[in-house]
Protein backbone atom coordinates (compact mmCIF):
# COMPACT_ATOMS: atom_id res chain seq x y z
CA UNK A 1 0.00 0.00 0.00
CA UNK A 2 1.84 3.43 -1.09
CA UNK A 3 2.34 5.88 1.41
CA UNK A 4 1.72 8.60 -0.55
CA UNK A 5 -1.59 10.94 -0.93
CA UNK A 6 -3.64 10.99 -3.50
CA UNK A 7 -2.65 12.60 -6.84
CA UNK A 8 -4.03 15.61 -8.29
CA UNK A 9 -6.25 14.39 -11.41
CA UNK A 10 -6.09 11.15 -13.15
CA UNK A 11 -3.21 9.39 -13.82
CA UNK A 12 -2.67 8.84 -17.01
CA UNK A 13 -1.08 10.68 -19.76
CA UNK A 14 -2.50 13.26 -22.06
CA UNK A 15 -1.86 16.04 -24.62
CA UNK A 16 -1.62 18.78 -22.22
CA UNK A 17 1.46 17.02 -20.44
CA UNK A 18 2.25 14.28 -17.33
CA UNK A 19 -0.20 13.85 -14.57
CA UNK A 20 1.68 14.58 -11.03
CA UNK A 21 0.73 11.13 -10.32
CA UNK A 22 2.33 9.76 -13.53
CA UNK A 23 5.35 11.90 -12.58
CA UNK A 24 5.77 10.98 -9.30
CA UNK A 25 6.47 7.47 -10.45
CA UNK A 26 8.66 8.24 -13.10
CA UNK A 27 11.17 10.70 -10.70
CA UNK A 28 10.78 7.88 -7.64
CA UNK A 29 9.61 10.54 -5.66
CA UNK A 30 5.84 11.36 -3.84
CA UNK A 31 3.23 13.97 -5.55
CA UNK A 32 3.50 15.56 -1.98
CA UNK A 33 7.35 16.19 -2.89
CA UNK A 34 6.60 17.63 -6.53
CA UNK A 35 3.55 19.78 -4.86
CA UNK A 36 6.43 21.30 -2.22
CA UNK A 37 9.14 21.79 -4.20
CA UNK A 38 6.80 24.01 -6.37
CA UNK A 39 5.70 25.82 -3.44
CA UNK A 40 9.10 26.29 -1.99
CA UNK A 41 11.41 26.62 -5.21
CA UNK A 42 9.34 27.70 -8.37
CA UNK A 43 9.98 24.09 -10.17
CA UNK A 44 5.96 24.23 -11.01
CA UNK A 45 4.27 23.07 -14.13
CA UNK A 46 4.38 25.80 -17.41
CA UNK A 47 0.57 24.82 -16.95
CA UNK A 48 -2.69 23.58 -15.45
CA UNK A 49 -4.93 22.01 -17.20
CA UNK A 50 -8.97 23.16 -16.96
CA UNK A 51 -6.90 25.93 -13.87
CA UNK A 52 -6.59 23.18 -11.33
CA UNK A 53 -5.13 19.97 -12.27
CA UNK A 54 -0.98 19.91 -13.20
CA UNK A 55 0.04 19.23 -16.08
CA UNK A 56 4.03 18.67 -16.37
CA UNK A 57 5.38 19.35 -20.13
CA UNK A 58 8.48 17.97 -20.91
CA UNK A 59 10.33 21.32 -20.39
CA UNK A 60 9.09 20.88 -16.43
CA UNK A 61 10.28 16.94 -16.53
CA UNK A 62 13.71 17.91 -17.76
CA UNK A 63 13.85 20.74 -14.62
CA UNK A 64 12.48 18.32 -12.21
CA UNK A 65 15.03 15.23 -13.70
CA UNK A 66 17.25 17.85 -13.00
CA UNK A 67 16.79 18.62 -9.68
CA UNK A 68 16.61 14.51 -8.47
CA UNK A 69 19.98 13.96 -10.18
CA UNK A 70 21.63 16.82 -7.90
CA UNK A 71 19.32 16.11 -4.17
CA UNK A 72 20.03 12.47 -4.93
CA UNK A 73 23.91 13.06 -5.25
CA UNK A 74 23.79 14.72 -2.16
CA UNK A 75 23.08 18.31 -2.79
CA UNK A 76 20.74 20.74 -0.74
CA UNK A 77 17.48 21.26 -2.15
CA UNK A 78 17.40 24.88 -2.30
CA UNK A 79 20.91 24.56 -4.29
CA UNK A 80 19.62 21.91 -6.51
CA UNK A 81 16.64 23.86 -7.17
CA UNK A 82 18.32 27.33 -8.11
CA UNK A 83 21.04 25.01 -10.76
CA UNK A 84 17.86 23.24 -12.31
CA UNK A 85 15.63 26.49 -12.92
CA UNK A 86 19.27 28.11 -14.38
CA UNK A 87 19.54 24.90 -16.39
CA UNK A 88 15.72 24.94 -17.85
CA UNK A 89 16.76 28.76 -18.81
CA UNK A 90 19.58 27.92 -20.69
CA UNK A 91 21.88 29.29 -18.12
CA UNK A 92 19.44 32.51 -18.65
CA UNK A 93 17.99 34.43 -15.55
CA UNK A 94 14.72 33.01 -14.71
CA UNK A 95 11.54 35.12 -15.33
CA UNK A 96 9.93 35.74 -12.36
CA UNK A 97 7.07 32.67 -12.86
CA UNK A 98 9.86 29.93 -12.99
CA UNK A 99 12.31 31.38 -10.30
CA UNK A 100 12.61 30.33 -6.60
CA UNK A 101 11.47 33.48 -5.74
CA UNK A 102 8.04 32.93 -6.74
CA UNK A 103 5.76 32.62 -3.65
CA UNK A 104 8.31 32.19 -1.10
CA UNK A 105 6.30 31.21 2.38
CA UNK A 106 6.02 34.41 4.03
CA UNK A 107 8.45 34.56 7.19
CA UNK A 108 11.11 32.70 4.86
CA UNK A 109 13.93 34.20 3.70
CA UNK A 110 14.06 33.80 -0.49
CA UNK A 111 17.92 33.63 -0.69
CA UNK A 112 19.10 29.87 -1.76
CA UNK A 113 21.09 28.00 1.03
CA UNK A 114 20.55 26.61 4.55
CA UNK A 115 17.45 27.34 6.27
CA UNK A 116 17.62 29.88 8.87
CA UNK A 117 17.77 28.04 12.44
CA UNK A 118 15.06 29.58 13.59
CA UNK A 119 12.90 28.16 10.88
CA UNK A 120 14.09 24.28 11.49
CA UNK A 121 13.10 25.30 15.37
CA UNK A 122 9.17 25.94 14.32
CA UNK A 123 9.27 23.28 11.93
CA UNK A 124 10.31 20.62 15.17
CA UNK A 125 7.81 22.58 16.92
CA UNK A 126 5.10 22.38 14.79
CA UNK A 127 5.58 18.27 14.16
CA UNK A 128 5.80 17.63 18.53
CA UNK A 129 2.59 19.48 18.76
CA UNK A 130 1.04 17.68 15.70
CA UNK A 131 2.16 14.32 17.31
CA UNK A 132 0.72 15.58 20.69
CA UNK A 133 -2.87 15.99 19.35
CA UNK A 134 -2.86 13.06 17.49
CA UNK A 135 -3.01 14.49 14.62
CA UNK A 136 -2.11 11.84 11.72
CA UNK A 137 -2.21 13.69 8.94
CA UNK A 138 -0.67 16.77 9.61
CA UNK A 139 2.13 14.69 11.32
CA UNK A 140 2.74 12.65 8.03
CA UNK A 141 2.54 15.78 5.62
CA UNK A 142 5.06 17.79 8.27
CA UNK A 143 7.83 14.84 7.94
CA UNK A 144 7.26 14.62 4.29
CA UNK A 145 7.33 18.52 3.85
CA UNK A 146 10.47 18.94 5.47
CA UNK A 147 12.13 15.89 3.62
CA UNK A 148 11.31 17.71 0.33
CA UNK A 149 12.44 21.38 1.67
CA UNK A 150 15.41 20.18 2.78
CA UNK A 151 16.96 17.21 2.25
CA UNK A 152 17.11 13.69 4.16
CA UNK A 153 19.80 14.49 6.40
CA UNK A 154 18.95 17.82 7.31
CA UNK A 155 15.34 16.74 7.95
CA UNK A 156 16.01 14.08 10.20
CA UNK A 157 18.99 15.47 12.15
CA UNK A 158 16.81 19.00 12.71
CA UNK A 159 13.49 18.14 12.17
CA UNK A 160 12.82 14.56 13.20
CA UNK A 161 15.23 13.93 15.98
CA UNK A 162 14.27 17.21 18.50
CA UNK A 163 10.84 15.98 17.65
CA UNK A 164 11.07 12.92 19.10
CA UNK A 165 13.35 13.98 22.21
CA UNK A 166 10.95 16.37 22.53
CA UNK A 167 8.34 14.08 22.79
CA UNK A 168 10.26 11.74 25.07
CA UNK A 169 10.95 13.93 27.03
CA UNK A 170 7.42 15.18 27.92
CA UNK A 171 6.43 11.00 27.92
CA UNK A 172 9.46 10.49 30.64
CA UNK A 173 8.25 14.01 32.59
CA UNK A 174 4.52 12.95 33.15
CA UNK A 175 4.98 9.42 33.67
CA UNK A 176 2.94 7.25 30.99
CA UNK A 177 0.38 9.78 29.73
CA UNK A 178 2.25 10.50 26.49
CA UNK A 179 3.62 7.07 25.36
CA UNK A 180 1.16 7.00 22.56
CA UNK A 181 2.27 10.35 21.37
CA UNK A 182 5.50 8.49 21.05
CA UNK A 183 4.23 5.63 19.43
CA UNK A 184 2.74 7.76 16.78
CA UNK A 185 5.37 9.86 16.27
CA UNK A 186 7.62 6.95 15.41
CA UNK A 187 5.39 5.50 13.53
CA UNK A 188 5.00 8.00 10.77
CA UNK A 189 8.72 8.72 11.06
CA UNK A 190 9.49 5.46 10.01
CA UNK A 191 6.43 5.83 7.46
CA UNK A 192 8.07 8.69 5.39
CA UNK A 193 11.55 7.34 5.78
CA UNK A 194 10.54 3.96 3.77
CA UNK A 195 8.75 6.07 1.92
CA UNK A 196 11.81 7.72 0.51
CA UNK A 197 13.70 4.67 0.60
CA UNK A 198 14.60 3.77 -3.01
CA UNK A 199 14.60 0.27 -4.65
CA UNK A 200 18.38 -0.88 -4.40
CA UNK A 201 19.91 -1.37 -7.53
CA UNK A 202 20.91 -4.71 -9.66
CA UNK A 203 24.35 -5.56 -8.18
CA UNK A 204 27.23 -4.75 -10.36
CA UNK A 205 29.53 -8.24 -10.31
CA UNK A 206 32.97 -6.50 -10.04
CA UNK A 207 31.36 -3.45 -7.06
CA UNK A 208 31.93 -3.82 -3.92
CA UNK A 209 29.64 -5.40 -1.50
CA UNK A 210 26.42 -3.91 -0.09
CA UNK A 211 25.86 -1.73 3.29
CA UNK A 212 25.14 -3.89 6.27
CA UNK A 213 22.73 -2.07 9.07
CA UNK A 214 21.71 -3.92 12.21
CA UNK A 215 20.77 -3.20 15.44
CA UNK A 216 23.22 -5.15 18.29
CA UNK A 217 21.06 -8.17 19.60
CA UNK A 218 18.19 -6.86 22.33
CA UNK A 219 18.35 -3.13 20.68
CA UNK A 220 14.97 -2.52 19.38
CA UNK A 221 15.73 1.35 18.16
CA UNK A 222 15.47 0.87 14.29
CA UNK A 223 14.82 4.50 13.36
CA UNK A 224 18.22 5.83 12.93
CA UNK A 225 19.49 2.76 10.50
CA UNK A 226 16.35 3.36 8.83
CA UNK A 227 16.83 7.22 7.88
CA UNK A 228 20.54 5.97 7.30
CA UNK A 229 19.27 3.01 5.04
CA UNK A 230 17.22 6.08 3.14
CA UNK A 231 20.49 8.21 2.83
CA UNK A 232 22.03 5.70 1.55
CA UNK A 233 19.38 4.86 -1.29
CA UNK A 234 19.41 8.29 -2.48
CA UNK A 235 23.05 8.27 -2.87
CA UNK A 236 22.25 5.18 -5.08
CA UNK A 237 24.83 2.46 -2.68
CA UNK A 238 23.33 -1.35 -2.18
CA UNK A 239 22.41 -1.71 1.48
CA UNK A 240 20.86 -5.18 3.46
CA UNK A 241 18.72 -3.59 6.00
CA UNK A 242 18.34 -6.32 9.45
CA UNK A 243 16.58 -4.25 11.42
CA UNK A 244 15.73 -4.56 15.27
CA UNK A 245 17.60 -7.15 17.78
CA UNK A 246 19.86 -8.90 15.20
CA UNK A 247 21.30 -12.48 16.98
CA UNK A 248 25.02 -12.57 16.72
CA UNK A 249 24.82 -16.02 15.08
CA UNK A 250 22.44 -14.52 12.31
CA UNK A 251 24.87 -11.23 11.73
CA UNK A 252 27.83 -13.35 11.59
CA UNK A 253 26.49 -15.68 9.32
CA UNK A 254 25.08 -12.43 6.82
CA UNK A 255 28.61 -10.55 6.96
CA UNK A 256 30.21 -14.05 5.64
CA UNK A 257 27.16 -14.44 2.84
CA UNK A 258 27.26 -11.54 1.63
CA UNK A 259 30.88 -9.56 1.72
CA UNK A 260 29.46 -6.32 2.75
CA UNK A 261 32.11 -3.03 2.03
CA UNK A 262 30.97 -1.84 5.78
CA UNK A 263 28.74 -3.06 8.61
CA UNK A 264 26.54 -0.50 10.71
CA UNK A 265 25.80 -1.80 14.37
CA UNK A 266 23.41 0.09 16.29
CA UNK A 267 23.45 0.33 20.19
CA UNK A 268 21.15 3.18 22.05
CA UNK A 269 22.17 1.88 25.22
CA UNK A 270 24.89 1.07 26.64
CA UNK A 271 23.58 -2.68 27.97
CA UNK A 272 23.11 -3.51 24.20
CA UNK A 273 26.56 -2.44 22.93
CA UNK A 274 28.07 -5.46 22.27
CA UNK A 275 31.92 -5.04 21.68
CA UNK A 276 33.31 -8.67 21.29
CA UNK A 277 30.31 -8.92 18.35
CA UNK A 278 32.17 -5.47 16.85
CA UNK A 279 35.28 -6.82 16.93
CA UNK A 280 34.26 -10.01 15.69
CA UNK A 281 32.22 -8.86 12.56
CA UNK A 282 35.66 -6.36 11.64
CA UNK A 283 37.97 -9.22 12.10
CA UNK A 284 36.25 -11.50 9.78
CA UNK A 285 37.40 -12.07 6.13
CA UNK A 286 36.41 -13.09 2.94
CA UNK A 287 37.70 -13.57 -1.04
CA UNK A 288 40.97 -15.34 -2.34
CA UNK A 289 43.98 -15.92 -0.37
CA UNK A 290 46.36 -13.07 -0.74
CA UNK A 291 43.42 -10.73 -1.46
CA UNK A 292 41.21 -11.22 1.66
CA UNK A 293 38.73 -8.22 2.45
CA UNK A 294 36.98 -7.48 5.94
CA UNK A 295 34.62 -5.00 6.23
CA UNK A 296 34.67 -1.40 7.65
CA UNK A 297 32.79 -1.31 10.92
CA UNK A 298 30.49 1.76 11.93
CA UNK A 299 29.70 1.68 16.09
CA UNK A 300 25.98 4.27 16.14
CA UNK A 301 24.46 5.51 18.56
CA UNK A 302 24.70 6.79 22.28
CA UNK A 303 25.68 2.50 23.49
CA UNK A 304 29.23 3.10 22.00
CA UNK A 305 30.27 6.12 23.96
CA UNK A 306 33.57 5.96 26.22
CA UNK A 307 34.15 2.38 24.32
CA UNK A 308 37.32 1.52 22.31
CA UNK A 309 36.92 1.73 18.36
CA UNK A 310 40.27 0.10 17.59
CA UNK A 311 40.21 0.94 14.09
CA UNK A 312 36.04 1.05 14.03
CA UNK A 313 34.05 4.26 13.05
CA UNK A 314 32.03 5.88 15.07
CA UNK A 315 30.28 8.78 13.46
CA UNK A 316 28.64 11.73 14.89
CA UNK A 317 25.64 12.36 12.98
CA UNK A 318 24.00 10.99 10.09
CA UNK A 319 25.37 12.87 7.36
CA UNK A 320 28.78 11.91 8.76
CA UNK A 321 27.99 8.65 8.25
CA UNK A 322 26.51 8.60 4.64
CA UNK A 323 29.92 10.33 4.17
CA UNK A 324 32.36 7.89 5.43
CA UNK A 325 29.78 5.27 4.25
CA UNK A 326 29.95 6.30 0.30
CA UNK A 327 33.71 6.24 0.87
CA UNK A 328 33.81 3.05 1.86
CA UNK A 329 32.02 2.12 -0.95
CA UNK A 330 33.97 3.87 -3.83
CA UNK A 331 37.24 2.27 -2.10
Amino acid sequence: MSAYPATDGPDTDTDAGLTTGALARRLGVSPTTLRTWDRRYGLGPARRADGRHRRWTPRDVATLETMCRLTSSGVPPAEAARAALVTAAGDRPAPARDSAAREAPAGRSRAAGPPPPGDLRRECRGLARAAVRLDAAAVEDRLTDAVAAHGLAVAWQEVMVPALHAVGRKWASSGDRYVEVEHLLSWHVSTVLRGHTRRPRTPDATAPGPVVLACAPGEQHTLPLEALNAGLGELGLPTRMFGAAVPVEALTAAVRRLGPAAVVLWAQARSTANLPLAQHVAATEWGIRGARRQPLVLLGGPGWAGRPAHGMVRPTALRDALDILSGAHRG
